[in-house]
């Protein structure tokens, strides 16, 4: 699948795909909040802590994205 065929079915599905589309809106939200922690010249235990925890979740989410993906594009 070439890039924009899948930036097609990523669009499809995120229409389509009620857990897709939360997963895709929360990514930016994770995103944002991660690049706040790393602006910071020093973070606190919490913010390390944060920052850590964020990361395994954006990858969950990412993960989780992929195989929503994957089981789809078999489907079809």
């Amino acid at each position: 699948m070439n890039e924009q065929s899948q930036q097609e079915f990523d669009q499809l599905l995120q229409q389509t795909d009620d857990e897709f589309h939360q997963l895709a809106a929360k990514h930016p939200e994770l995103e944002g909040r991660l690049h706040e922690l790393t602006a910071k010249h020093y973070l606190s235990e919490p913010e390390q802590l944060e920052e850590v925890t964020l990361k395994k979740r954006k990858l969950q989410l990412k993960d989780r994205m992929e195989d929503i993906l994957r089981r789809r594009r078999e489907q079809h």
